[in-house]
């Protein structure tokens, strides 16, 4: 095969008696970089092309979803809601992404009834009462405003606890898979103790407040029983906030003890005669079977354009970054 096209033209060089000889070697230096300029202004168009397309690649995927599902809710539907990870104010279930969804659900005319999708273990309790509080006001304006109930179903998927159960007790039912793990109702501060180690080691431990409690639960310092006391107490209040919400939920379908309140958790078949789900059952069966409307539109409010490109180009720069430390020689990085 010819391979001339791809090759560089090569002239051949005067011999260095040739009187002409030092102009011919500006020339060709010259020549040479010229060419190369090119070459840079030729590839660097290429990868801000490539570039280019990858964005208009993400948009196009982000715009059919988004058109998909707006065919898809010009007729009657299931409002589907997850709710996914931890539960906190800068996470993807955090109280405005949850409450927004749920707005945007209740406003819609051909919504037959909401599914929140529930695979989280629990996070903030303030976060968690946002979105069970938010739930109700939906529900009760709603039936003022229309004069009948939109029925709200919770379903658990691999995990609904902790505060994600908190989410849950607001909807009219709970639903589960027969191995999802539910409940955990209770509260916890994690913190260590390093006041022996200090010990040991001979160090001094110099910690000035303003108040004598300001410095409660440092590690480095004794817990005295008043401060542990009173950190109790709180738990305590937080705990029985749980419990009223979990009470008011579920009322008299509940039929374990105190056990229920105690931290434990148990797996979708055995919540049931408990009392913390209502029955076996998955968003696509709760949405064909109880509210009649098998097409699911998922209202959930996903990162923006901006976000998602961000987290892409995040990880994709680690990864590289990864990759020239492993040629580099420097083993691997965890």
């Amino acid at each position: 095969m010819n391979w001339k096209f791809w090759q560089r033209r090569a002239e051949p060089m005067p011999a260095p008696g040739d009187p002409d000889w030092e102009r011919s070697l500006i020339n060709r230096v010259a020549l040479e970089h010229l060419q190369d300029q090119r070459r840079g202004r030729r590839w660097g168009n290429i990868f801000k092309l490539l570039i280019l397309l990858y964005l208009l690649g993400i948009l196009g995927v982000a715009l059919s979803r988004s058109a998909w599902d707006g065919l898809k809710a010009g007729k009657e539907h299931s409002a589907l809601i997850q709710v996914k990870g931890v539960i906190s104010s800068d996470s993807e279930a955090s109280a405005d992404r949850v409450i927004s969804a749920l707005r945007d659900a209740f406003k819609a005319e051909r919504v037959k009834g909401v599914i929140l999708r529930i695979n989280s273990p629990g996070g903030s309790p303030v976060q968690s009462g946002y979105i069970n509080d938010e739930i109700r006001r939906l529900k009760e304006k709603y039936k003022k405003d229309k004069g009948h109930d939109l029925p709200v179903y919770a379903v658990c998927v691999d995990i609904c606890a902790s505060g994600a159960y908190y989410v849950a007790v607001a909807a009219d039912k709970i639903y589960a898979d027969k191995a999802s793990l539910v409940g955990s109702i209770g509260v916890r501060i994690d913190a260590f103790g390093f006041e022996q180690a200090m010990k040991d080691l001979g160090v001094e431990r110099r910690l000035l407040t303003a108040g004598a409690n300001k410095g409660i639960l440092d590690p480095f310092s004794p817990l005295p029983e008043a401060q542990r006391q009173f950190i109790q107490g709180v738990l305590d209040d937080l705990h029985q906030q749980f419990i009223d919400a979990v009470k008011t939920g579920r009322g008299d379908r509940l039929k374990g003890g105190d056990e229920l309140f105690s931290g434990l958790f148990w797996s979708g078949d055995q919540a049931r005669p408990l009392g913390l789900v209502d029955g076996l059952g998955s968003s696509s069966s709760v949405a064909r079977d109880l509210i009649g409307a098998e097409t699911l539109v998922d209202y959930t409010k996903k990162k923006d354009l901006f976000e998602s490109f961000a987290d892409r180009l995040g990880v994709s720069a680690a990864n590289a970054f990864l990759q020239v430390v492993t040629l580099l020689g420097g083993g691997s990085v965890r």
